[in-house]
């Protein structure tokens, strides 16, 4: 005789719907972003350091957002500019690393993609010049330089780092 009634339903926990990766894979994983990517911390500590800082950072805004507001010290090369101009601006054996204007923008991914090709070695700063602004760092803009205090989300307020 069979039942009629209902085995209750088994809920999937979404997070481990796919389960996570074996520890080498995810490390190869893991390892292949950090060649991929860099944040505006890391950033803003080599630029600070003094000295060369073994890269060039690249806005690939376009000049209206320049205009109001940029990394001091950056290069200002936009995406669509890239082919033309690299050769002029960027010295091939340097690496760069290119930021837009935060994570809803993928004008740095399209710029590195565009360096790349041209056989430059480049990284992508996460967080772009949204984050740079919102973790309390100096900018610069056609009217001079400025700075606003750290967003307490984004950077540690009371602390000298994040730990991370």
């Amino acid at each position: 005789m069979t039942s009629t009634a209902m085995t209750p339903a088994t809920t999937v926990n979404p997070v481990l719907r796919v389960a996570p990766a074996a520890p080498a894979v995810a490390a190869a994983h893991f390892r292949a972003s950090l060649a991929f990517h860099t944040d505006v911390s890391d950033v803003a500590a080599a630029l600070a350091a003094g000295g060369d800082p073994g890269f060039v950072l690249v806005d690939s805004r376009s000049t209206e957002a320049w205009d109001r507001g940029r990394v001091p010290g950056a290069v200002h090369l936009p995406t669509a500019l890239v082919p033309e101009r690299a050769a002029e601006l960027l010295d091939p054996s340097v690496p760069v690393v290119t930021y837009c204007w935060g994570p809803g923008c993928d004008g740095a991914t399209r710029a590195a993609l565009a360096l790349a090709e041209l056989g430059h070695r480049v990284k992508e700063m996460l967080g772009g010049f949204e984050y740079w602004v919102r973790e309390g760092f100096a900018f610069e803009t056609s009217r001079g330089r400025g700075r606003r205090a750290p967003d307490p989300l984004t950077a540690p307020v009371d602390a000298g780092d994040c730990g991370c």
